[in-house]
């Protein structure tokens, strides 16, 4: 007569049930707080430029443009 072999906890699958417990509480932290998060209001959107694209020449920019001269 044999007996039913236990099946042996390898180290793969430890650290695979360890990973998955891991996200398992990392969602359950933060479930509720993203449900308790109140929506922000709206920032004021600034007005269209009366002269198209709103595109400035800032310092940046002229940095940028000097650095692509030859």
């Amino acid at each position: 007569m044999s007996t039913p072999k236990t099946p042996q906890l390898s180290r793969r699958r430890m650290f695979a049930g360890a990973g998955t417990a891991g996200a398992l509480a990392a969602a359950a932290v933060a479930l509720p707080m993203a449900r308790q998060a109140e929506p922000e209001a709206a920032a004021e959107p600034r007005p269209a430029p009366e002269q198209g694209g709103g595109y400035q020449v800032t310092e940046h920019v002229l940095q940028y443009y000097r650095t692509t001269t030859i």
